[in-house]
């Protein structure tokens, strides 16, 4: 299978630079005129796939929020995921795992096993066991084509407290993973599969993510204020492999199939303007 990296930069220059975060919560089924059930989450996530399941170069389905459910959300969730990658997007489970040895080993044959039932592009991890500690998920991400995305700068209050602490050398530990996945990706051809996970209201915070070599998932924009511009402050130089991510901007514009879709294209082109034309 092609790398994930080059797969990821294919479906954003044929699709647009736009990651739609699927988060189904009980506010949202409720917007939607959906019971807070098994039922309603089904119809929002097939009215979602109708919509724009082709029209998307990334989805991030929040594991959590089907989860809730038991079994027979998970059930939802694997079906939502075989109709996004069939539809030819890319799927990017959220699920923040991050644990040691054999559990880390279990994590990731859940997700990044194409014999699972729960199969993914690539999911999102956190580090904060060391970056090591994800070995396993780096490994099968190898071996099938996948990715994974880091956690390193969050935009919540409590973050800065643990990611801007500073190590013996200086560095803070936001920046020490920074530097571990960019070593990681160092030789890949194309765009590595390791990525990270970086807030789009961090602001200016002086971190170094020029070497990383792999994608950046950016969440936070839209109704939790950041705005396309903001990562013209956040990332200079080449912003190709960034994976600008929107939920309820989209998602409130729900459930009639149109106006999903037309909220979809405007921010498309809302990034494309900002961003410039994928190239």
């Amino acid at each position: 299978m092609q790398p994930f990296g080059n797969r990821l930069l294919d479906s954003m220059r044929s699709r647009g630079q736009l990651c739609v975060g699927i988060d189904p919560h009980a506010q949202l089924l409720a917007a939607w005129g959906l019971p807070d059930t098994v039922d309603g989450l089904a119809d929002f996530c097939q009215i979602v796939v109708d919509a724009i399941g082709d029209q998307v170069a990334v989805f991030k389905p929040q594991s959590a929020f089907f989860e809730r459910f038991g079994s027979r959300g998970t059930q939802i969730l694997e079906s939502t995921i075989r109709q996004l990658r069939e539809a030819g997007s890319i799927v990017l489970l959220d699920v923040k795992r991050g644990d040691i040895g054999s559990t880390m080993s279990g994590y990731a044959d859940a997700y990044l096993n194409p014999s699972s039932p729960v199969y993914v592009d690539a999911i999102t991890a956190t580090p904060y066991l060391g970056v090591g500690s994800l070995a396993p998920a780096f490994d099968l991400a190898h071996k099938y084509g996948g990715g994974v995305f880091v956690v390193t700068l969050t935009s919540n209050k409590e973050g800065p407290s643990v990611q801007h602490a500073r190590l013996a050398d200086g560095r803070t530990v936001a920046q020490s993973i920074i530097d571990e996945i960019s070593q990681l990706n160092a030789g890949s051809e194309g765009l590595g599969r390791i990525g990270l996970v970086v807030g789009a209201t961090i602001g200016e915070t002086g971190h170094d993510l020029s070497g990383v070599g792999g994608p950046i998932l950016v969440p936070g924009l839209g109704a939790q204020g950041g705005r396309p511009s903001d990562l013209l402050k956040i990332f200079p130089g080449d912003r190709s492999a960034l994976v600008p991510s929107y939920s309820r901007e989209v998602l409130g514009a729900g459930p009639n199939l149109q106006s999903l879709r037309t909220a979809t294209f405007r921010l498309i082109d809302e990034l494309r303007s900002t961003l410039g034309p994928h190239e």
